[in-house]
Formats: C-alpha cells, sequence, structure tokens
C-alpha cells in the first residue's frame, strides 16, 4: 500500500476508533471519554495497528483505560470493520503514550522559568541608583 494511502488509513482509524470512544459506545467502564487517541500506526502488511492513547487524567487512569480499550479491541475491530473497506483490517494493540502531558509540563516549566526572569530583571533595576 502507498505511503499516502497508509496516511489515510491511519487518520480513518484515529477518528473512528475517536468518535466510538467519544460517544460511549465502548460499555467498558474502565474506558473514559476524556481518553484521546494521538496517533495510529499501521502495519505495512495490514496485521497490525499500533494505537497511542493520552490523556490529562492520572497515569494510573489512563493505564486503567487503556487496558480497558485493550479487553474491547474485538468490539472496536468489529465496529470500524463495517463502515472501513479494506481487504485486510489489522489487530489493534492500545499503547499509553505519555508524550502529550511530558510536553505540557515542559511548557508550563518555561513559563515560570520566564516569570521568575522577568522578576529578577525587574527587581534588578529598581535596586539600581538612578541617576538624576
Amino acid at each position: 500500500m502507498g505511503q499516502y494511502r497508509m496516511e489515510r488509513l491511519n487518520g480513518q482509524l484515529r477518528d473512528e476508533i475517536s468518535t466510538l470512544i467519544l460517544r460511549g459506545d465502548v460499555k467498558d467502564p474502565r474506558v473514559s471519554t476524556y481518553l484521546s487517541i494521538n496517533r495510529v500506526e499501521v502495519a505495512s502488511d495490514l496485521a497490525y495497528a499500533k494505537v497511542y492513547v493520552s490523556s490529562f487524567l492520572s497515569d494510573s487512569k489512563l493505564e486503567t483505560g487503556v487496558d480497558g480499550l485493550n479487553s474491547a479491541a474485538g468490539y472496536i475491530q468489529c465496529q470500524i470493520a463495517k463502515k472501513l473497506r479494506i481487504r485486510k483490517f489489522p489487530k489493534l494493540t492500545f499503547i499509553v503514550d505519555s508524550g502529550m502531558k511530558q510536553g505540557f509540563n515542559m511548557v508550563r516549566k518555561l513559563t515560570e522559568l520566564e516569570n521568575e526572569s522577568k522578576a529578577m530583571e525587574e527587581e534588578k533595576s529598581s535596586e539600581e541608583p538612578k541617576d538624576e
């Protein structure tokens, strides 16, 4: 399958899985609607697909949500296979992706450092005697 078609399939799978989670079609109580599908990577032979899941929930809730998605993978595959017309539907494996939360924390830390730097500069400028 061509590279463009693989990217399009990855996007379609991401959208369909997100829609199933958001609508609450996955009945597993561990699966929260606050889970977000970051990306999907389908193998070139269409046998397997890795689905990266993230959330701003606590790490333990994210891991239990991913466990719930892995146990409901058969149902999710069946629902999406009815909508998509591909010759072979990949086996879905859900994986915790903590990159979004780490990026958010990094931006927060950089903002704090910038604010501290500005406060130190203002403090320094107010201490200097002014020439009249």
